[in-house]
């Protein structure tokens, strides 16, 4: 299938079977860079949506008479139960693409119009970039190097889905990783494959959970541990005490912002002691979108800072994106506060006394660099 040279793809109308249609379809996602598949049903319409660069896209709209042979054809690909219509799914499936093999996780959901199918295209980008190349800027890198460089403890990168958390792990590891250390991730499922590590990909269905997997790693003499989601007590527990007990733990959270991190872990269950002696940085993200280098303008009056324009490089005036960091060393004086209980606006008041950027003062500073927009910044970060 052609890609158009338009700055945003044309909704196409597929022919052809359903082998066809999805052939078509992912190699349609895979040439603009896809993360998300999405094919949904409505009232009295079918489409089928790309989420490119963070933002959802309707490229196609087949005929309401091609749903189910599509449906059928993803969840027999996917080795998912055909028959199965009420209750949601998970599978997954393999496509060639350019002489590689992509995983894709596919999921169901019933919904009142019919079945809705996601397609998570995983390891697609294999590229682990710089810490520099995600956007750091200098003296939060040198903060990282240092805690990532430590032969114990913990760093947790912390952000909502799809805001870069993985990749940022990656490259982490992928700083560290060397022939006398032994390097182990766990992960739901495993996205980008890092030579020279031991990775295990967790299987809830048959008991392999996090807490489980972390259980057995630390059996097999570890220097450095990749945890892909603290998501329950018992994890963090384990997680904790492992970075208390010599070893370099990394992993991510969920949570809006750096301070409210470690309060979240307090709600976990951990004790205040176990999380100020054992956590060293906390790194909070967000991925904003790239202004278009071929057309952005500049911003009347506003010296430093651009406006997208959109042209047939970019998509309405975006490229590519690049993200946002928000870096909190665990200093004395902030240990001393976890130890008190404090919360996370007292955690946060004194951690930006000692330089900690919020996430939106951090995107500002991307837009002065010309690097993204106001709007992005404004819609992606919390209010200071």
């Amino acid at each position: 299938m052609h890609v158009s040279s338009s700055h945003r793809p044309p909704v196409a109308h597929y022919q052809g079977s359903a082998v066809e249609q999805l052939d078509d379809l992912l190699q349609r996602a895979l040439d603009l860079g896809a993360s998300d598949v999405h094919v949904e049903s409505e009232a009295s319409s079918f489409r089928i949506r790309l989420r490119v660069d963070g933002r959802l896209q309707t490229v196609a709209k087949p005929p309401m008479a091609l749903r189910d042979a599509m449906v059928s054809r993803i969840k027999v690909l996917a080795r998912m139960d055909i028959a199965e219509k009420r209750l949601p799914q998970d599978g997954r499936m393999h496509h060639p693409h350019n002489g590689r093999v992509i995983d894709v996780r596919v999921s169901s959901l019933p919904t009142v119009h019919g079945e809705k199918m996601v397609l998570r295209l995983l390891n697609f980008k294999q590229e682990r970039p710089s810490l520099a190349e995600l956007g750091l800027e200098k003296e939060d890198e040198d903060l990282l190097l240092q805690a990532i460089t430590r032969p114990h403890g913990m760093v947790l990168v912390t952000g909502p889905t799809g805001s870069g958390k993985t990749l940022s792990l990656y490259s982490c590891l992928e700083h560290i990783n060397r022939v006398d250390v032994n390097v182990a991730s766990v992960e739901d499922p495993c996205e980008i494959y890092l030579p020279g590590t031991n990775q295990v990909s967790i299987h809830e269905r048959a008991g392999l959970t996090f807490a489980s997997a972390l259980r057995a790693l630390l059996r097999q003499d570890p220097d450095i541990i990749m945890v892909g989601e603290i998501r329950d007590s018992e994890t963090a527990q384990i997680a904790i005490q492992a970075a208390h007990t010599g070893h370099l733990v990394l992993s991510s959270l969920h949570t809006n912002d750096a301070p409210s991190t470690l309060e979240r872990l307090r709600h976990m269950g951990i004790d205040a002691f176990q999380i100020a002696s054992s956590i060293h940085l906390i790194v909070g993200q967000r991925l904003v979108r790239r202004l278009c280098v071929h057309c952005k303008k500049p911003r009347p009056n506003k010296p430093g800072a651009y406006q997208p324009q959109g042209c047939s490089h970019c998509d309405d005036g975006y490229k590519g994106r690049i993200g946002i960091y928000q870096v909190m060393p665990i200093s004395s004086t902030l240990q001393q506060l976890i130890l008190k209980g404090s919360d996370a606006v007292s955690l946060s008041a004194q951690a930006r006394q000692e330089g900690m950027l919020t996430l939106r003062q951090a995107g500002w500073r991307k837009v002065l660099q010309g690097i993204t927009s106001e709007q992005e910044v404004l819609s992606l970060t919390p209010d200071a």
